[in-house]
């Protein structure tokens, strides 16, 4: 039965990632970016500068600063370190370009989600400041397709609850964990007709304490741990990876080599080259998506709660998060697999980035996969808050912000998070990649929709601060 039910979803994941929304996606962030004049590139240093500077009499709920930690508390997470290994070693190196490619049309989308999610904002009778796609596709294409926003917050919760929120995070961390504290699994328990490690089984039961405690406090106590947790820890594993690419610079072109050639040409693991090559876009892309969440409509919900009171403003902060993600720290960890081969070696999951940081880094083994395990624990751990809140606000629009229902999401939140370890690697991602999919086909709809306003408020807002130092 087991074996059925993985097979379908198996089907199921390559019929919704098929061409047409991989085309869409490019489609959408190509167009904003050639309409906006490769805003991302001219623009980027802007961006920077507003990331860490709040604006003076904005409104809203949190800094900008404290928007972006919460929206990067979501998306870096399992997908730099699990995702990328999973995606190089189904589409090999190559999968890496097109994730890239992919995350610099999606710095495009991003701004254009973060600009709308400002714009179509609205404030409750509490003074609770509500935004997201499904008020900018309510309030900005029309009350008649608030049907699309509806659809959109019904697979936003279930993102949360059996996508990026739950089954990845906690299964990724389980198995950092686990491949930490007993690689050989000699500890073992029989559980649900299957044996796993006593660290799986105590990893899992710890993660799910402390996930109740946060999760069942609210939104304050989410922003304040991924405020202090998300930017010590990117640093901490970029700085790792940069380690590992530096004490083996000389490999560095040839991986580069590679990564480019693979891209179009393949590699050896699949039949024909047009067939290796669009694994390789397809999953580069996919798991890029599901790191950087461009175009898949969850950023904005914590955008919109920014103190600005300047659409673009925030536009342009939220884009950083795509470059901070994929462009800077996907891309340490692809190159630190792809240089010390370890792609291809049989391992799956985390266990590909495990074993590239015990050989690229110039410490004990021991240290490397401490502290590898140590950024993703913390790393799912932020990702699995943050998403809690993106699903709530979707349950929120969903039955008119019925709190019995939120309270009840709440609930099975922390029961997925209990479930996730003892589901298998294959379907953990495989069901991930699906509920993003359904996700991002009405969010993208609503930005190609939107994109003439996204257009219009960009030159309205540079043209009155032509003369401002940014």
């Amino acid at each position: 039965m087991f074996t059925q039910i993985n097979n379908f979803i198996t089907w199921f994941d390559g019929v919704v990632w098929g061409l047409p929304l991989i085309i869409l996606i490019l489609i959408t962030g190509f167009l904003l970016t050639v309409r906006l004049g490769f805003l991302q590139v001219r623009h980027l240093g802007k961006a920077l500068k507003f990331m860490v500077r709040n604006e003076e009499g904005g409104e809203g709920e949190v800094t900008s600063f404290g928007a972006l930690c919460t929206a990067l508390s979501a998306t870096i997470g399992t997908g730099n370190i699990v995702g990328v290994a999973t995606a190089i070693a189904a589409g090999g190196p190559g999968a890496l370009f097109w994730m890239i490619v992919a995350a610099f049309f999606g710095m495009a989308t991003k701004y254009a989600e973060g600009l709308l999610a400002i714009k179509y904002r609205t404030i409750d009778k509490e003074g609770h400041v509500l935004g997201g796609p499904f008020y900018y596709i309510e309030n900005g294409m029309g009350k008649q397709w608030r049907w699309l926003a509806k659809i959109f917050a019904f697979f936003g919760a279930g993102v949360g609850l059996f996508g990026i929120g739950t089954f990845t995070q906690v299964n990724g961390i389980a198995s950092a964990v686990k491949n930490f504290f007993d690689p050989d699994t000699v500890h073992t328990v029989s559980l649900f007709g299957n044996t796993y490690s006593w660290a799986t089984v105590i990893a899992c039961l710890i993660l799910t304490l402390c996930v109740g405690l946060v999760v069942l406090g609210g939104i304050q106590r989410i922003a304040k741990v991924s405020q202090i947790v998300v930017p010590f820890m990117a640093v901490l594993y970029v700085v790792l990876a940069l380690i590992i690419v530096i004490t083996n610079i000389t490999a560095v072109p040839a991986a580069i080599v590679t990564i480019v050639k693979t891209a179009f040409n393949g590699s050896a693991l699949a039949g024909g080259a047009m067939g290796t090559m669009v694994i390789a876009m397809q999953k580069g892309i996919a798991r890029g998506i599901f790191s950087n969440e461009s175009g898949l409509g969850s950023a904005p919900i914590a955008a919109a709660a920014a103190q600005t009171k300047e659409p673009v403003r925030q536009g342009l902060v939220s884009m950083t998060g795509t470059f901070i993600d994929t462009i800077v720290i996907c891309t340490m960890t692809g190159l630190s697999i792809v240089i010390t081969g370890t792609w291809n070696t049989g391992l799956e999951g985390v266990a590909i980035t495990t074993a590239a940081f015990q050989k690229g880094l110039p410490f004990p083994p021991q240290f490397a996969s401490f502290a590898l395990m140590l950024c993703l624990v913390f790393f799912a751990f932020t990702t699995i808050l943050g998403w809690d809140y993106y699903g709530e606000r979707c349950l929120e629009y969903l039955f008119d912000r019925n709190m019995t229902a939120v309270k009840t999401y709440r609930w099975l939140y922390i029961i997925c998070v209990f479930i996730g370890p003892y589901m298998t690697v294959a379907a953990v991602w495989n069901i991930a990649d699906i509920f993003n999919a359904l996700m991002a086909f009405p969010n993208l709809i609503a930005l190609l929709a939107l994109s003439g306003v996204v257009v219009k408020e960009t030159k309205d807002f540079f043209k009155r601060h032509k003369n401002y130092q940014f």
